[in-house]
Order: C-alpha cells, then sequence, then structure tokens
C-alpha cells in the first residue's frame, strides 16, 4: 500500500493488486455545508452524468458503455462517493472523461431531472416499506437532515435552480475534505502522474464545519402511519447508536449479527419467524454516519400481529441486555461477522471503496485489521456491558397498518 499526496494536496492511497482486469478509483468528498433545500446535493450528484460542453448526454453515455467505463455519483449523509471502474488499458481515458464531467457540465438537464428525481421518489412511496422507513428516520433524527425522507425531497426539489446547483458544486470541488483510494493492476508512478494531469482543478481546505447537533430522543417515541390499503404492517423500532468512532463500535457489530444480521441463524429470525411464524422478513440494521450511530429493528408482518411482533422485538432486546451470551454463540457470531468482512474486499472496487472510507474518515486505510482484532477479542462479559447502555437509550418505535389494527394493538 502506498500514500501519496498529490500536487493538489489531495492524499492518494495505491493498493496494487497484480493481475486484475479492472482497475477500481475511489473518491470520498465531504459534504461541507448543509442542503440548503431538501434534494439538491441528489440533483447534483444526479445531474453530473447529463452532459458536457464536450459530449452531450447521449455522447456521454455512448462512449461510457462502449469502453466498459463505469462512472458513478453517490450522495451519501455525510459525503459524496465517486466511483470509477475501467480496464485498465483504460485508466486515462476514464480519468480524461472525469475530469471533462467536473469540469465542464453543463447543468442542463436540471428540469427534465427534477421530474425523473421525482417520478423516482414518488413511484418508491408506493412501498409501504419505503414509507414506513421515511417517518421512521423522520422521527429518530427530527428536524435534522439525516432526517430528510422522500416526500421533503418531492415537496422542495423544484425549487432547486441551476445556481443552486453551482454553488453547491463549487463548495464540494474547492472545499470539501478529499480522499483518493485505489486498487488494482496499476504501476504506482504512473497513475500519479495521469491523477495530477487530470484532477488539478480540485481542491482541498481545512474547514472547521460545525454540522447542526442531533435533538436527541429523551423518551420512548410512537409515530403512526394509519393505511388501509396494505396487507402487511411494517413495523420499524431503534435508536441512537455510538458510531464508527466509538470503541463500542466492534461490539455493535456483534451485537447486529447476533439479533438480526446474520440471516437464519439470527435471534429475531428463529424466535419471530422461525418459532411464532410472525414473518418471512425480521432483521436487524446498524449504520454509522458522522454525527451518531442508528440501530433498527425491522418485522413486515400480518396487522393482526402487530402487538405479538413488538412483544417480541422487546422480549429479545430485554434478553440480550439481561443474560451473558454463550461462548458458543459468541463464537459463532465473531465468525459470522468476520466471514462476512471478507467479502467487502473481494474487488478492486470494494476495496478501494473500503479502504478510501477508512482513510475519509481518519481511522487509516488499514484499519480493517484492527476491526477484526478487535472483533476477536471482545468477551460475552462486555457484549453485555455494551447492550445494556445502548438499548437502555429511548426508542422510536415506527408502524404503518390499518386504523383498526393499530387500535387493536394499544397504538391509537
Amino acid at each position: 500500500m502506498k500514500e501519496i499526496i498529490l500536487n493538489n494536496g489531495i492524499k492518494t492511497i495505491i493498493k496494487e493488486n497484480k493481475n486484475t482486469p479492472r482497475t477500481a478509483i475511489v473518491m470520498y468528498s465531504s459534504l461541507n455545508e448543509q442542503e440548503k433545500k431538501p434534494g439538491l446535493y441528489l440533483l447534483l450528484t444526479q445531474l453530473l452524468l447529463q452532459g458536457t460542453k464536450k459530449r452531450n448526454c447521449e455522447e456521454l453515455a455512448l462512449e461510457l458503455d462502449e469502453n466498459a467505463i463505469d462512472i458513478s455519483f453517490e450522495k451519501k449523509a455525510d459525503y459524496i462517493r465517486i466511483k470509477i471502474l475501467c480496464l485498465n488499458e483504460d485508466v486515462e481515458h476514464a480519468l480524461e472523461i472525469f475530469e471533462d464531467i467536473m469540469k465542464n457540465s453543463t447543468f442542463d438537464n436540471l428540469n427534465k431531472e427534477i421530474v425523473k428525481i421525482k417520478g423516482e421518489l414518488t413511484a418508491d412511496l408506493d412501498s409501504a416499506k419505503i414509507q414506513a422507513q421515511d417517518e421512521y428516520y423522520r422521527t429518530i433524527f427530527k428536524n435534522h437532515p439525516y432526517g430528510i425522507g422522500r416526500e421533503e425531497i418531492i415537496k422542495e426539489i423544484e425549487s432547486v435552480t441551476k445556481e443552486d446547483i453551482k454553488k453547491a458544486y463549487d463548495n464540494i470541488k474547492n472545499s470539501s475534505k478529499k480522499i483518493i483510494s485505489i486498487a488494482g493492476d496499476v504501476d504506482s508512478e504512473i497513475i500519479i502522474q495521469l491523477l495530477n494531469k487530470y484532477l488539478s482543478d480540485f481542491r482541498i481546505q481545512d474547514i472547521n464545519y460545525k454540522r447542526e447537533e442531533i435533538t436527541r430522543v429523551v423518551k420512548n417515541t410512537v409515530s403512526i402511519i394509519k393505511k388501509e390499503d396494505v396487507n402487511q404492517a411494517q413495523i420499524f423500532q431503534g435508536w441512537i447508536f455510538p458510531n464508527i468512532f466509538s470503541e463500542d463500535y466492534p461490539k455493535i457489530i456483534l451485537l447486529n449479527t447476533i439479533l438480526g444480521a446474520s440471516g437464519l441463524s439470527s435471534r429475531l429470525f428463529l424466535e419471530l419467524r422461525e418459532k411464532q411464524g410472525l414473518a418471512y422478513n425480521v432483521r436487524s440494521v446498524y449504520e454509522s454516519f458522522a454525527l451518531c450511530g442508528n440501530f433498527f429493528v425491522y418485522i413486515a408482518t400480518e396487522p393482526k400481529n402487530i402487538k405479538v411482533s413488538i412483544d417480541g422485538f422487546a422480549k429479545e432486546i430485554k434478553k440480550i441486555m439481561t443474560e451473558k451470551i454463550t461462548e458458543e454463540e459468541l463464537n459463532n457470531a465473531k465468525n459470522n461477522a468476520i466471514g462476512k468482512r471478507q467479502f467487502y474486499q473481494e474487488t478492486n472496487i470494494l476495496e478501494a471503496s473500503l479502504k478510501g472510507y477508512y482513510e475519509y474518515s481518519s481511522l487509516g486505510y488499514d484499519w480493517e485489521k484492527k476491526l477484526i482484532e478487535s472483533i476477536k477479542s471482545i468477551t460475552a462479559e462486555e457484549l453485555l456491558e455494551t447492550a445494556v447502555k445502548c438499548f437502555s437509550n429511548p426508542d422510536v418505535l415506527c408502524v404503518l397498518a390499518p386504523e383498526k389494527f393499530l387500535q387493536d394493538a394499544g397504538l391509537l
């Protein structure tokens, strides 16, 4: 692994993986300003592939397709991730196209892209699960950018102007923290020359950006969506958790594995699906953001099962907070969690993304090794202590179902 500082000051890490056919280049760029209008950053990332002064939208798409070059822009909660994947011999061609996109995007298809995004988000909201999940985020991250859902974007995105897009883009291009991560069969000296040539317009600036604080949930909160035309109730229950920067992070990974992230062997699956037959889909999810973590459990079940499902969640959470896990289950969870992580670096694009994220987060590109060693060393006592600390926080419960069944469950 090599660490380089480009002429423009951007730190770049390079992993030379010999005898691999495709090279991956990933850039992380922080979002240093709160989104002025919901949907602005989403619209920006979509517009960057809609044509430049040199290549219109159709020409750009055709050139990328004909040369098997994949360039994508992903808007995340705290950053934008840019991915470039191409054949080894086409790295310079890919970077030349990328430079053209970043220097010369016209943003001319603004209105067309707004209509497209609104249509896609409206279609998403046909899903009861997505409606409930958006409401969950809206509630647990009340009045915070993390809680902006599809409805807010649909309502506000038409007010985004080309000037708004350009200002946001200039800020990201010139003032944000950036990290570049590369994995592939590359010559380090050549790739550095190419990056200095084609990425010279990018700048970094040490800005002490203070993110808007999250208003923590101070008491258990219930949010209800009455929806009559559904055959399944959608139930989300979650907590604000520590994030990746916490010493508890490895333990939370194991808690997630034990409760609902390990598929057929997870407690929620065994108890709520296998034993009680409450649902086909039941799981837990843990996410890490810059300001906090988010842990939630989810089930889709027949509306008549709302109360028994919520009680089932409560039983499993109480159990993991009060009963020390057996060594056998602990070891199985460690093996499951570590085994899954091996897939996170299976390809060059995955490896570049993971190492780039760790470097962007100031954890160091080799942090995965440290994480795995930490997971291996966790004891049952430590896991119990972390469960008590984290699940003692107030929770948010969001339920979508027909009104009658919400009443029957005592939620109305």
